[in-house]
């Protein structure tokens, strides 16, 4: 899938997956939400607006009211790339988000995951 196809994805249809993911690894919505949150700036109402306009990756972070500066402290490895190397910045973001919620659904404490 080349990176243009991945920006066209629509968050409405990512966000449900994450869930499921989460959900079915004893985690919970709140705590996807949370994710996100921290991540983007997002809130409770704004993300919701974002689901509802079914907007695409590249348009839901080019509006997160603010991108978190500590997402530059997740490192791993996420569908074989090492996200901390990704040059293309929306890619690492996309990534980032990904990375975030399979710390989740593995079990990492919220603490570690949101980089506290």
């Amino acid at each position: 899938m080349n990176q243009e196809r991945v920006y066209r994805i629509v968050f409405a249809s990512v966000y449900p997956l994450y869930i499921q993911k989460a959900t079915s690894k004893g985690r919970s919505k709140d705590e996807v939400d949370q994710i996100l949150y921290w991540l983007t700036g997002y809130d409770s109402k704004t993300l919701q607006l974002q689901i509802e306009s079914k907007v695409d990756l590249e348009t839901f972070f080019a509006e997160a009211p603010m991108f978190n500066n500590n997402a530059s402290k997740i490192t791993g490895v996420i569908c074989g790339y090492r996200v901390e190397e990704i040059s293309d910045p929306l890619m690492q973001k996309i990534r980032y988000m990904d990375k975030l919620i399979d710390e989740l659904a593995k079990g990492k404490k919220m603490d570690k995951i949101l980089r506290s």
